[in-house]
Order: structure tokens, then C-alpha cells, then sequence
């Protein structure tokens, strides 16, 4: 696998768990964060070193890390909606390649190989992590984050 960094907003949830899964995996990790390192939480711990955006604006921030990554993948459980709706047409708009990975639909393990299979079929060097926050979703975050491990782990 040809991964060499994850970015993600650092919003709770999906990007939180795709940063993590970085760390984790000792990948580079970055990404564009809202002024003021706006999460729903508050503002997101300085030990992740995201770049503040000039603008507290949620969807300039989507727009810019799908513009800084070859591909994004979206994790939720259902249909898009909200931010994440807004990533994939941002990544149309864009003609930046996106993977929505539809938790309610498929196990961890075929999700696991789905992604693995997005990212080298397409050569995805910089992946953008987005989804489902974790007020939305709550069990997000631990799957999202065993996922990414999963797929990151098969790279080496």
C-alpha cells in the first residue's frame, strides 16, 4: 500500500479515529482544522498538530483537505448527510476520488479490504479521513479507528 498520510479535520468521531489510527501506525498524519481548532467538543488538543485555517468555517476546512489528499474515504453508518454529504460533493467538485464506506452495510473485515483495494487500485498516497461526528454517531469512533488500523497494518 503506497499510504505515506492521513489527513482528517479533526472534528470528533470518523477524523479523530482516522488520526489516532495514524499515530498509532507511526504514518504522517496533518490536516486542515477550523480557526480556533473548533471541534463539537471545544477545541481539539494541541498533540494533534493540524493547521488552523484562517476562517472557523467547517466547509472551507472540508474543501481544503480534500483538495491536499488523493482521495478521501467516508465513513458512517446510513446514508450521507450533513458534513459528510458536503465531503463527497466537495470531492466531485474537485475531481478528487472518494470511497463512502457504509458501516451499517458491511462487516469491519470487508470494509477493511474495500479500502485497501481503493487505495492501491488508485495509488492513494494522501488519504483524507471524514464521516460521521461522534454526537451523531457514537460508536463511530472505535470502529472507524480498527478499520484504519486494519488497512494500514496490511501496507507493511
Amino acid at each position: 500500500m503506497a499510504i505515506k498520510k492521513i489527513v482528517s479535520g479533526g472534528q470528533t468521531g470518523a477524523d479523530i479515529a482516522g488520526l489516532d489510527a495514524a499515530i498509532k501506525q507511526s504514518i504522517p498524519y496533518g490536516g486542515w482544522i477550523p480557526k480556533g481548532r473548533l471541534t463539537e467538543n471545544g477545541p481539539l488538543h494541541e498533540n494533534y498538530q493540524l493547521q488552523e485555517m484562517p476562517t472557523a468555517s467547517y466547509p472551507e476546512r472540508t474543501a481544503q483537505n480534500v483538495i491536499d489528499s488523493d482521495g478521501t474515504v467516508i465513513f458512517t453508518h446510513g446514508a450521507l448527510t450533513g458534513g459528510s454529504l458536503l465531503t463527497r460533493k466537495k470531492a466531485l467538485q474537485h475531481d478528487k476520488l472518494v470511497l463512502h464506506l457504509d458501516l451499517s452495510a458491511t462487516t469491519e473485515g470487508d470494509a477493511v479490504q474495500t479500502l485497501v483495494t481503493f487505495i492501491e487500485e488508485n495509488d492513494i498516497q494522501v488519504l483524507n479521513v471524514a464521516g460521521s461526528r461522534g454526537s451523531r454517531d457514537p460508536v463511530l469512533y472505535d470502529k472507524v479507528f480498527r478499520i484504519m488500523v486494519g488497512a494500514l497494518t496490511s501496507r507493511k
